[in-house]
């Protein structure tokens, strides 16, 4: 045997010649809604034309439903459009799914956008299961109008207001720190109000409730880091300190309430 002889080895080139392209993975199909979902609409649909019948113009199916988010523990949201005003709500079963329906004059729900805070952003993306004489498809491009158009500023008074409510729950929630039930209960209502504020003072429209979180981290994301910390406090005094720490940054730039003493 040839020592001398060394065996040939190829170059970077020849080996990157033999790779092969990697090929771009193919676009996922939409998740399909859990099977049943479609026909238990149409079921409280075939219930909502038999209660209202007579003067009904629309049903909008709305929440995740309409978002095409469905889970197998997803409710059916419907509003349902009458002649007349109306102010009624229902809860049904419909197999293993609870259908939620809200009845609502037509002419009220088209006042309601011009002031409401979730309605524009809830009926954008609604889908339309009956539509009488065009009214639903009317009221939801009012609805995509509405929204574009942002939801109202806030006043500096109304700031103040914000403000002042949340630190009241946070308060009584420190001085009854020898009552962790109540104390716990009443931060709950500190964090309800600290997640309006967020949505008014920064002037984003109200999400669902699934998607709170995930829209606060892209927009700010150390005071979502905040907020999580805050719900995953495993006791009470953790979570009073990383409650203040929340709405101290919320709250950063709006001034205190005057005083006069």
């Amino acid at each position: 045997m040839d020592l001398n002889t060394t065996e040939s080895v190829p170059t970077r080139e020849e080996l990157n010649a033999e790779l092969l392209a990697v090929p771009e993975p193919p676009e996922q199909p939409e998740t399909p809604p859990p099977p049943g979902f479609e026909d238990s609409v149409e079921v409280a649909l075939r219930h909502v034309k038999g209660q209202r019948g007579g003067d009904l113009v629309g049903v909008i199916l709305i929440g995740s439903g309409a978002r095409r988010a469905v889970t197998p523990h997803s409710d059916i949201d419907l509003l349902a459009l009458v002649k007349g005003q109306a102010d009624a709500h229902e809860i049904l079963r419909v197999g293993e799914r609870l259908v939620d329906i809200r009845y609502h004059g037509h002419k009220a729900v088209e006042d309601e956008l011009a002031y409401s805070l979730r309605l524009p952003s809830l009926m954008r993306k609604g889908r339309i299961l009956f539509d009488h004489e065009g009214i639903s498809a009317k009221l939801i491009e009012k609805a995509h109008q509405r929204f574009r158009q942002g939801p109202p500023q806030l006043t500096i008074n109304e700031q103040i207001r914000l403000k002042a409510e949340c630190y009241h729950w946070l308060g009584k929630a420190e001085d009854l720190v020898g009552k962790p039930g109540t104390a716990q209960y009443l931060l709950t209502l500190f964090y309800e109000d600290c997640i309006l504020a967020f949505f008014r003072l920064r002037g984003f429209w109200m999400t669902a409730p699934v998607d709170i979180h995930r829209f606060m981290f892209s927009r700010e994301p150390a005071l979502a880091d905040l907020a999580g910390q805050f719900l995953s406090a495993t006791n009470l005094a953790d979570r009073l300190n990383f409650g203040r720490q929340f709405a101290d940054l919320l709250f950063k730039d709006v001034p205190n309430p005057a005083r006069i003493d």
